[in-house]
């Protein structure tokens, strides 16, 4: 091959032919799915709750500082690669997808964009040892109409003072750090938006009920209560006012690890399904030697190739600066019913079993659910692709 042809072959490389460096970090994240989370995955989905100690291991083994900087105690990854460790977890456990995605592309790159200086060398170091970080935006009356906040922040000499009530708030059982969105003045409406760092010690907040939830049991989903939390000036995140674009750029970024752990939900759920084809007899062979199961199969593999090809192309475009908007709304909508499909058809090759919680079938599909409701429901991501390609 002369050089010429090497470095064209070297640029346009296939989405799904990773670097040394991905591969290594997609077999370590594989590896750990599957050694450290999967023998307590039905225990903590039959709980309700997540194993400290797994978190704790989440930290040491560095999937909950992927991108932060190596100077700051991170890892020093890419976004590519908090990408790959979602869809790696949620094949085996979407609750732990959950909370590392939320750590990975909501907390820390918000803090690493819009941060300030002193804020970076504040918190980053402890998102990256031991604090888990919380994203607060939706409450009661403000799910997709996200900036219908009631939130409100009074300033008051060198604090503003929070009042409030945030709901289905991800991680905040466990979390220590929590970017939380309030209104300064509503009548400025959305431009009245702020985004505050709130610890979770600070007086006046409080974590309130725990969601029971049908998928994702183990990732703790619960109300937050602010009454008179005294947050300083200093906390404030980016500008005073512009918290709208604090919010909708950060999650244009996290919808693409939604789509990530939909693949991560649709590949564990088929691939359960292939292994079961396979031992499970009837008239005297294989379920797996019907033609009707193997298009059935063939059909199911080829819809989880192109969500995972959509999730890496949105990935890449975001990584190399290019608007990445339209292909992140398509990458979360398109996965989630992708992930819902799979699973449920998943259950279909288990037939009878496949209801019941002996099997791991019906849990794929409980947690593929949510892949159409969080971050922007399906609706929104229709309303958002709608918009960009009527350029309104």
């Amino acid at each position: 091959m002369s050089d010429t042809a090497s470095e064209h072959a070297t640029r346009n490389t296939p989405l799904t032919l990773l670097s040394e460096e991905e591969l290594l970090f997609q077999s370590a994240a594989r590896d750990f799915a599957e050694h450290e989370i999967r023998p307590h995955v039905e225990a903590m989905d039959r709980e309700g709750a997540f194993r400290h100690d797994l978190i704790e291991k989440f930290f040491a083994q560095g999937f909950m500082s992927i991108e932060i900087p190596e100077e700051l105690g991170g890892s020093g990854g890419s976004f590519f690669m908090s990408i790959l460790a979602s869809e790696e977890f949620a094949r085996v456990d979407a609750s732990a997808a959950v909370i590392i995605d939320v750590q990975n592309t909501l907390v820390s790159n918000t803090l690493m964009r819009w941060g300030r200086e002193a804020q970076k060398r504040t918190h980053l170091p402890r998102l990256a040892r031991d604090t888990v970080g919380a994203y607060a935006l939706s409450e009661a009356n403000a799910g997709s109409d996200a900036f219908a906040l009631e939130t409100r922040a009074r300033e008051d000499g060198d604090d503003y003072v929070l009042n409030g009530r945030k709901l289905w708030i991800t991680n905040a059982k466990e979390a220590g750090l929590f970017v939380l969105f309030a209104n300064v003045n509503r009548e400025l409406g959305y431009q009245g938006i702020t985004a505050f760092l709130v610890e979770r010690d600070r007086p006046g907040f409080s974590v309130g009920k725990k969601e029971d939830k049908l998928g994702i049991r183990a990732s703790s989903t619960c109300e937050l209560l602010l009454d008179d939390c005294r947050v300083p000036r200093a906390n404030v995140l980016g500008e005073v006012g512009k918290g709208y674009k604090v919010a909708i750029e950060t999650l244009d970024e996290g919808r693409i690890a939604i789509g990530a752990q939909m693949v991560g939900v649709a590949r564990g759920a088929l691939e359960h399904a292939i292994a079961y084809a396979k031992e499970r007899k009837q008239f005297g062979k294989p379920i797996a030697d019907f033609q009707a199961l193997q298009f059935q199969l063939a059909r199911l593999a080829t819809e989880v190739e192109a969500a995972r090809l959509m999730t890496y192309n949105a990935a890449r475009l975001k990584e190399v600066g290019k608007p990445y908007v339209k292909e992140a709304a398509m990458t979360k909508y398109f996965c989630s019913q992708v992930a819902e499909r799979v699973a449920s058809e998943a259950i279909e090759v288990f037939g009878g079993v496949g209801y019941t919680k002996d099997y791991p079938a019906e849990k794929y599909l409980r947690d593929a659910k949510i892949g159409k409701i969080y971050e922007g429901t399906s609706f929104m991501q229709l309303q958002t692709i709608a918009k960009v390609i009527l350029g309104k």
